[in-house]
C-alpha cells in the first residue's frame, strides 16, 4: 500500500470516529486534517473510551497503527517496545507492548496482560500514572 493510501485511509478512519463523537456529544467536528482531527479525538479519548464501540475504536486505531508501519517498512522486526510503570497498585512492574501479525499484546515485567484492543482504557491510566510522577 501506498504512503498516499495510508494517509487517506488514516484520515478517513479517524474523521469518521470525530464524526461519531461530534454527533453523540453535540461537538462542532474538528477541520479535515490529521492533527485536528486526532487532537479531537484525544480531548474526547476518556469519553470514547465509556461508550459501546470502544473496543471497535481501538481495534481500528491499532489495524491503522499496523498497516503505517507496514507501508513506512514493508519487513518490519519486532520493532523497540516502548515501557510505562504499571498501573496495577503497589506494582513495581513495568508495561510494554509488543506490536505483532497477531494484534500484539500489551505485558507488565510482574506479570499482568492486557489485549492490544484493551489500551484505550489502559493508556489514559499510564498517562494519569505519569502526570502524577512528573508533578
Amino acid at each position: 500500500m501506498s504512503a498516499l493510501d495510508s494517509r487517506h485511509n488514516l484520515l478517513a478512519i479517524l474523521e469518521s470516529w470525530a464524526q461519531f463523537v461530534a454527533d453523540e456529544r453535540g461537538a462542532v467536528p474538528p477541520a479535515r486534517s490529521v492533527p485536528q482531527v486526532t487532537r479531537f479525538l484525544l480531548d474526547h479519548l476518556d469519553w470514547i473510551a465509556e461508550q459501546p464501540p470502544a473496543a471497535d475504536f481501538a481495534d481500528e486505531i491499532d489495524a491503522l497503527h499496523r498497516e503505517l508501519l507496514r507501508t513506512i517498512d514493508p519487513e518490519p522486526g519486532e520493532p523497540a517496545a516502548l515501557t510505562w510503570e504499571c498501573v496495577v497498585a503497589n506494582c513495581p512492574g513495568r508495561i510494554s507492548t509488543s506490536a505483532r501479525a497477531d494484534g500484539g499484546s500489551i505485558r507488565c515485567s510482574a506479570g499482568h496482560t492486557w489485549d492490544m484492543r484493551e489500551w484505550i482504557t489502559l493508556r489514559p491510566l499510564v498517562e494519569r500514572r505519569r502526570k502524577a510522577v512528573d508533578a
